[in-house]
């Protein structure tokens, strides 16, 4: 049996396979020679100290003791072209997975995406980067493998209730993820690695008898007796069953205005905005780690940080170091901010979501839109945002200390965000109480984080879609929805889940629940 270790050790000893293994001997006060295998399980960084340390979670196997290799295999897939239909509308990580599992417990999924798949997506997300062209189905939200494809590949979650993380990491790491998103503390992908393991999953379903569909956006429910009984698409096909997981994401907006007009029940919901904060990765390190070369052997540091400000949170959000920021718009007329890392987080700035918890009375100027308020306040402001930066792509910008002094930055640096930028005073972005929070948190973060708070800051506005501003309620037991039977609300897009892994988890959890409930 191996033995499980704790312990803590220099950056550079814990990126050296043979500094571990005389490491653990001096712990286990053993020769080099009698430690036969350090499997690393979980790694850390520890950086509250001078002496950065990283802490590290090991199985050690002694000489002699049984130690083997083992693969991380998919798990067997039955062919399912002939089982009963299930439609899954969105191919992001929630339709995928629940796609996956519905083949795994026997049913075939029809998986329809409004936009393209992950390779013919890249032609117009270089058409919003460089022409500021906006296609309302290919973008950096909707595609095959949703925002995350092309936004991070961020796969941890601060909610360990929702179900098996581990299972998710493993599946992925089944399809080619690399195998240290298993063991460290923040695993991440990143947005240059996504699509080959997106495609992958996409061939797998394939292979299986699934269908997945592309460039077809759901424009009807067919309903009898409050019942599912398909979807109707754009080109007024339609497509017959009578179980569909609802896997949209936060930002199908003609979703959520379907559902409104056919009087389905659905509920604001409160969610996060504010802007989006670039400063140099050599500063965040500075600060991060208190030294002025971070080394080899230290990965670009990340921030988390928050803070109560006149009774609302305001924290970071989806924090990518060594990262860009890039053009999230769904539709001409806005403009919206987001974050991504390459996989080896090289880029010379870090990005973070800097935002703002709202509140059901927030919407109140758009109470004539009901469940949609929360909705048409987002969108207001990313219209108000694109007229002000002057009608394209590009973004209202403002250094840091300049917005906390409500001061027109005399200039803005060129960023990464390619579309450009557009010096505005941001106070006029926004409401004023929520200009107010945040120019009195960044002042509260500046004396958390000193360095911080500069000028060499550059805020983009707005960061809106943090999460959906709409909730489709579901049942708690059945997870079909209050009102429509057969539609299983899922995912971002629904409510219920924040990110790639809560995302997964909830997909997986809805194609169980349907499993269950036609093959018991």
């Amino acid at each position: 049996m191996p033995r499980e270790l704790l312990f803590q050790v220099s950056p550079e000893t814990a990126h050296n396979e043979v500094l571990l293994k005389e490491q653990v001997a001096k712990l286990f006060q053993v020769a080099v020679s009698d430690i036969q295998k350090v499997v690393v399980v979980k790694r850390s960084i520890d950086a509250r100290q001078k002496a950065i340390k990283f802490n590290i979670k090991a199985n050690v196997f002694l000489k002699g003791e049984t130690y083997s290799e083992s693969a991380i295999e998919l798990p067997e897939y039955p062919n399912v072209s002939n089982a009963q239909e299930v439609i899954v509308v969105g191919a992001g990580p929630a339709g995928l997975f629940a796609a996956l599992q519905l083949i795994e417990s026997g049913l075939k999924p029809i998986v329809i995406e409004r936009g393209k798949d992950v390779r013919g997506r890249r032609r117009d997300l270089k058409a919003i980067n460089r022409d500021h062209i906006v296609n309302e189905d290919s973008n950096y939200c909707f595609g095959e493998g949703g925002a995350g494809t092309y936004s991070d590949g961020k796969l941890y979650t601060r909610s360990k209730k929702r179900g098996d993380v581990d299972r998710i990491l493993r599946l992925l790491v089944a399809f080619g993820a690399t195998p240290d998103i298993l063991v460290e503390a923040h695993p991440h992908i990143g947005t240059n690695k996504l699509p080959q393991i997106i495609q992958d999953i996409r061939e797998k379903i394939i292979e299986c008898g699934g269908q997945v569909l592309f460039e077809t956006r759901v424009s009807d429910f067919v309903i009898k007796s409050n019942e599912i009984q398909g979807v109707v698409t754009q080109n007024g096909d339609t497509i017959s069953a009578n179980k569909v997981i609802l896997a949209t994401g936060h930002s199908a907006r003609d979703i959520f205005e379907l559902l409104d007009r056919k009087k389905i029940l659905i509920e604001a919901k409160p969610f996060a905005l504010g802007v989006r904060a670039e400063h140099p990765q050599e500063l965040i390190d500075k600060i991060q780690y208190s030294c002025d070369f971070r080394g080899e052997y230290l990965p670009p540091a990340p921030y988390s940080i928050v803070k109560q400000v006149n009774g609302r949170g305001m924290y970071s959000f989806c924090m990518c170091p060594g990262g860009v920021i890039a053009p999230c718009a769904t539709s001409p007329g806005e403009v919206v901010t987001n974050g991504w890392s390459p996989s080896k987080r090289d880029q010379a700035t870090a990005n973070s979501g800097i935002v703002v918890e709202l509140k059901l009375e927030d919407f109140k100027p758009f109470a004539k839109f009901g469940a949609l308020a929360g909705m048409e306040f987002q969108k207001a402001i990313e219209q108000k945002a694109w007229h002000l930066a002057g009608q394209t792509q590009k973004v209202p910008a403002q250094r840091m200390v300049d917005f906390t002094h409500n001061k027109l930055s005399s200039s803005i640096p060129k960023t990464s965000y390619v579309p450009g930028t557009t010096s505005v005073e941001l106070g006029q972005v926004f409401p004023g109480f929520l200009t107010q929070i945040m120019r009195e948190g960044f002042v509260q973060f500046g004396k958390s984080m000193r360095g911080y708070m500069t000028n060499e800051a550059i805020l983009h506005a707005p960061e809106s879609r943090t999460s959906s501003p709409v909730r489709i309620p579901r049942d708690h037991e059945t997870l079909e929805h209050l009102q429509i039977k057969g539609l299983y609300p899922c995912g971002e897009g629904a409510g219920f889940a924040g990110g790639i892994i809560s995302a997964a988890i909830d997909g997986e959890k809805c194609a169980l629940k349907i499993a269950e409930s036609l093959l018991k």
